[in-house]
């Protein structure tokens, strides 16, 4: 998408497809009164008809009447002015991106003053870039034939802006929506995959392919070397599979200092979850190719700062692998070693992600971070608890979990904090091990944490569970993009 900032709140600006933000009131405010003195009344007329009233996200689309150097005018409803926080701008901006979307619009000119309430405008910009951005998400269900040649038209957005002031603010608002809009767009096409396409060798080489396009430094691991650095808890997930398993690492150094201390993301990357010996139910297994997407939101939220030019370090730590059923697989019983000398008591093969994440968070100790977070489809339990709107957060550190979910709160990609107590942590007692993979039955999402905590006393840490945000909900069978804003916040914050 190209976005233009204009310091101009002309009503007579050539455009395509214009934009107008109308408040209700009785009395006409100076850009209503304006644009209602440029189209002869329209205004009146459709206020006394009943057909605009200007409420929350109402949408009407005519002809631009004589007057207007457009083509077509969309009157566009803010509703209450005092209702108009960042969650209600986000709302009307994606009703207005599906409207571009449904009637083929691909150059539209945004005059939204009337949006900027008890929000502002980087705020207005940002939502309305990454909504636009969202609203054009497709989903390619086979490669392009080979003699199509023919482009792929961006979508251009023009924002017009009351001052100079305001432009600088738009422009920045509108980067960082785009760059979390482009982030979350690979993060849905990785997730959306299927899994015999999407597997962890996939993954290592569009880490790749990101290292040439952003200028990442991507170093892959491969089995033997995980191995050797005693990786056993990884490696004992991956037996089952034909697919070796991957360690992804990406860093970002976009610090003066190259040498400070980064932020680390660590992504679950099972690319299918078949539950391995504990096998799933068959209904709705194929949405088990979702169980990467994790590591999706870590190439999602690295492509964001690189295109942001984040002056911070970042490093992204991407454990991949499958679990499938194999006569070599792991069975319920099992004791496996961890990279941290751990061992681990294998009492549901369900239980992966955790066996791969706790190898990975002991190797990113390697890169001394600031902070950590893993962001994982870990527990069917969290959508119990939270549903399909909120991702779940714990950690060792109440500094980076409440970052985490202010964040949230900012992005609009919002994290609710559950507790990580000692009485939890009992529920991880094994008779056979230093502990078992699986608590007692109940806490399931907590539990979960429990058992990363267990890597995680070297740094600062916290734990998101997207099991309930990254795919589903009214997103249906896609995947969402979720947790690349947050993450992405959370970044900038950090600079």
């Amino acid at each position: 998408m190209k976005i233009q900032i204009k310091s101009s709140l002309n009503l007579a600006l050539k455009a395509n497809c214009l934009v107008v933000a109308i408040k209700p009131a009785k009395k006409l405010g100076t850009q209503q009164s304006e644009l209602n003195t440029l189209t002869g009344g329209l205004l009146n007329r459709l206020q006394e008809a009943g057909q605009f009233s200007a409420k929350q996200g109402e949408l009407t689309c005519v002809p631009a009447p004589e007057g207007l150097n457009a083509k077509q005018l969309i009157l566009l409803g803010v509703g209450s002015e005092k209702k108009l926080d960042a969650q209600t701008v986000r709302e009307i901006s994606d009703k207005l991106a599906s409207s571009f979307k449904a009637a083929d619009v691909e150059d539209a000119t945004l005059e939204l003053s009337a949006l900027v309430a008890k929000s502002d405008i980087e705020t207005v910009a940002r939502h309305t870039a990454e909504a636009i951005t969202d609203s054009q998400y497709k989903y390619l269900k086979q490669p392009k034939a080979a003699n199509d040649t023919k482009p792929k038209k961006e979508f251009k957005l023009t924002l017009c802006c009351a001052d100079r002031k305001q432009i600088a603010a738009a422009k920045k608002g509108s980067a960082v929506g785009l760059a979390i809009g482009n982030g979350k767009t690979l993060a849905k096409n990785l997730g959306n995959m299927p899994g015999n396409v999407c597997t962890p060798t996939f993954l290592a080489n569009q880490a790749k392919k990101l290292a040439k396009s952003h200028g990442l430094k991507v170093k892959v691991l491969n089995e033997k070397e995980m191995s050797d650095l005693g990786m056993g808890s990884l490696l004992s997930v991956s037996k089952g599979s034909r697919e070796p398993a991957k360690l992804i690492v990406m860093e970002y150094k976009g610090a003066k200092n190259k040498k400070e201390a980064p932020h680390a993301l660590v992504g679950k990357g099972l690319t299918f979850d078949a539950g391995g010996i504990s096998l799933k139910p068959a209904g709705k297994m194929d949405e088990m190719k979702y169980d990467m997407c994790g590591a999706a939101s870590v190439f999602g939220a690295l492509l964001a700062a690189a295109e942001l030019e984040l002056p911070i370090n970042v490093v992204g730590v991407v454990p991949s692998s499958e679990n499938l059923p194999d006569g070599i697989a792991n069975k319920p019983g099992d004791v496996v070693t961890s990279m941290s000398g751990q061992t681990i008591e294998i009492l549901n093969t369900d239980a992966e992600g955790r066996l791969i994440l706790c190898d990975a968070l002991t190797y990113t100790e390697r890169f001394k971070p600031q902070t950590v977070i893993d962001i994982a489809t870990l527990t069917g339990a969290v959508i119990v608890a939270l549903g399909h709107q909120t991702a779940g957060v714990m950690g060792n550190d109440q500094g980076v979990v409440d970052d985490l979910i202010s964040a949230g709160d900012t992005s609009l990609d919002h994290a609710w904090q559950l507790p990580i107590k000692d009485t939890y942590k009992k529920q991880l007692k094994s008779d056979y091990a230093d502990l078992a993979n699986i608590g007692t039955p109940g806490a399931g999402t907590i539990t979960a944490a429990c058992f990363l905590s267990h890597f995680t006393e070297k740094f600062r840490w916290a734990h998101l569970d997207i099991a309930g945000t990254a795919w589903g909900g009214s997103a249906g069978k896609r995947a969402t993009g979720r947790a690349v804003p947050v993450l992405t916040q959370y970044l900038i914050d950090r600079c």
